[in-house]
């Protein structure tokens, strides 16, 4: 499969939502409020300073999206790249287009002098995905996750 990375753009946001819905559902069995979704892709391809998506093709069709927001560390006077929303298509996958999304999203990251690392979290239960992530050079942290969900 022939891959390219390109960055999302405000006409990307139906694809988008789509696959964070497929995400969601796979992923967590949760039905998301897609004009909520829509509301928040939207935010986030207006303001780059929430983030950016970027989106894997192959022969003209999206197969595949990742996206990075942004965790300032002080202890380390730079931000980590957190990967989130990571979703392939269902007929796409196992052939390379995470791998491709994450070697383009390392390179930036590596080039810049102000992002001092890459995170991401993932399900414990899902351990074909924590395979594929240790295969590209993440390691587990020592660190568990915590949160206080106000929305959903």
């Amino acid at each position: 499969m022939n891959i390219t990375i390109r960055q999302a753009i405000p006409t990307d946001a139906a694809i988008v939502v789509h696959f964070n819905a497929l995400l969601a559902l796979e992923t967590e069995s949760k039905t998301i409020d897609t004009s909520l979704l829509q509301k928040g892709v939207e935010a986030l391809l207006a303001d780059q300073s929430k983030g950016i998506y970027f989106l894997a093709e192959s022969e003209g069709r999206v197969v595949g999206q990742t996206m990075i927001t942004y965790e300032w560390s002080d202890w380390r006077n730079g931000n980590f790249w957190w990967i989130q929303s990571v979703y392939v298509a269902k007929e796409a996958r196992g052939a390379g287009v995470f791998k491709a999304l994450f070697q383009h999203i390392h390179a930036l990251a590596a080039a810049r002098p102000d992002v001092c690392g890459l995170r991401l979290y993932v399900d414990e239960n899902n351990a074909r995905a924590r395979q594929t992530y240790e295969r590209l050079g993440m390691k587990h942290s020592h660190y568990r996750m915590y949160e206080m969900d106000f929305v959903l």
